[in-house]
């Protein structure tokens, strides 16, 4: 393999990491546009699963920093999702 083939190798790991990247930032888009509610379970998914993929995507490179966001950008969406469902218990 040379250099130049080298730059267009994607791994499984990579293209987890690249629909991690897309999820977030088409729900940051869809709640932005008013499609989706920041408080409704919905949105907090689509963080929760896009963190996650971004959080598998390290297996094929470390970064301590990307692994500190996207944890925590885990867990606010699993506390996200858990106060929906209370709410909506509530109601």
């Amino acid at each position: 393999m040379n250099d130049s083939s080298a730059l267009f190798t994607l791994h499984w790991w990579d293209v987890a990491g690249l629909a991690g990247s897309v999820l977030i930032v088409v729900g940051f888009f869809l709640l932005q546009v008013g499609r989706l509610r920041g408080d409704g379970p919905t949105y907090q998914v689509i963080n929760l699963v896009g963190a996650l993929a971004i959080l598998v995507s390290l297996i094929g490179g470390f970064n301590i920093s990307v692994f500190l966001l996207e944890s925590t950008w885990a867990l606010i969406a699993l506390y996200g999702l858990a106060r929906s469902f209370r709410l909506r218990r509530q109601r």
